[in-house]
């Protein structure tokens, strides 16, 4: 048996401009962190020819073509795996939750069929491969934040070229910084879960369109990514959270499903509680919030949210990426 897993992340600035639809005309900026919650993938020998996969629902199919789920189905067309092979899935945290996890999914899906091969793959080529998975073969409106992340791990900035190229450069950022900026994020659940395609269809749309006031928004939230590292660098973390709120009060005007009624009035409440800023996590639209609180008030924070029904995540960041924990195949 073999045990896969890859983790999910934090966009810390410049989320979206990732976006195909951004950045293969203006070239895209992410910082983004990988954090340690993480998509498990368990690859088997199975002992009948024919397919079982385990995740919410379980298939039991004799070709690769008979198989529902999209990713498992391509994963498993990519790397040339047939017959024989038993795959189950298990996650930390619910989908559509707005960290990444699809992409996580896929990479830690590809990490481990390729352990299963005997093959080596670096984290560069898990990123692409899964990448390909998801945008090229199952045209899923998407960039490709999620798949370098949780194939590199670590606080990481992602240049996207206007080719689609991706430069990965680890953020220089101190220990003690890292420690500062993890202490005082407060992370929690809105309760609300909702596809990213949902959010990101209408945003890439009206990108396509080159609407006037969304691009310009996407401008400025590249440079807010831009700035995040800068602050990281330097340890200013203060400054961070007061970026945090400029980001969400331009990101949530970019698609009519990034926020409603409920989640504007969790994060004025948070702000009332000593938040200096936040944001809704990925697309937007339910999932987690990210708030940033100085230590005096984090407290308050969270039990201000607690009230709310809103539960807390504790965390820590992830430095690895994609890893196989353990490796038992024998042929």
């Amino acid at each position: 048996m073999i045990v896969s897993r890859a983790p999910v992340r934090f966009s810390l600035g410049g989320g979206g401009t990732d976006l195909p639809a951004y950045a293969d005309r203006y070239g895209g900026y992410v910082v983004t962190a990988a954090i340690d919650k993480y998509i498990y993938v368990t690859a088997n020998k199975r002992f009948y020819r024919d397919i079982r996969l385990a995740y919410s629902k379980t298939e039991i199919v004799p070709t690769v073509d008979a198989i529902e789920h999209p990713i498992f189905r391509e994963a498993l067309r990519l790397t040339g795996i047939h017959e024989a092979i038993e795959l189950t899935s298990v996650a930390d945290l619910p989908a559509n939750s707005g960290l990444g996890s699809s992409s996580s999914f896929t990479v830690a899906l590809l990490n481990a069929l390729h352990a299963y091969k005997r093959e080596f793959v670096s984290s560069r080529q898990l990123a692409e491969e899964a990448c390909a998975i998801e945008m090229d073969r199952l045209g899923e409106p998407i960039g490709k934040q999620d798949q370098y992340i949780a194939a590199f791990g670590n606080l990481t900035a992602l240049t996207i070229g206007t080719d689609g190229a991706v430069e990965v450069e680890p953020v220089p950022v101190r220990m003690e910084v890292l420690d500062e900026l993890e202490s005082n994020l407060v992370i929690v659940y809105s309760g609300i879960e909702r596809p990213a395609r949902v959010v990101l269809g209408e945003q890439g749309r009206r990108l396509r369109e080159l609407e006037p006031d969304v691009v310009e928004r996407m401008h400025r939230i590249k440079e807010i990514g831009r700035e995040v590292y800068r602050l990281l660098v330097d340890g200013d973390i203060d400054r961070y959270g007061e970026l945090l709120h400029d980001h969400w009060t331009r990101k949530r005007k970019l698609a009519s499903s990034m926020t409603d009624a409920v989640i504007d009035d969790h994060y004025e409440a948070a702000r009332k509680a000593g938040a200096v800023g936040g944001k809704l996590m990925g697309a937007g639209g339910g999932g987690f919030f990210m708030f940033y609180a100085r230590p005096a008030d984090k407290r308050r924070l969270i039990e201000a949210m607690a009230k709310r029904g809103l539960r807390a995540l504790k965390f820590r960041f992830d430095l690895d990426g994609a890893r196989i924990v353990a490796n038992l195949h024998r042929s």
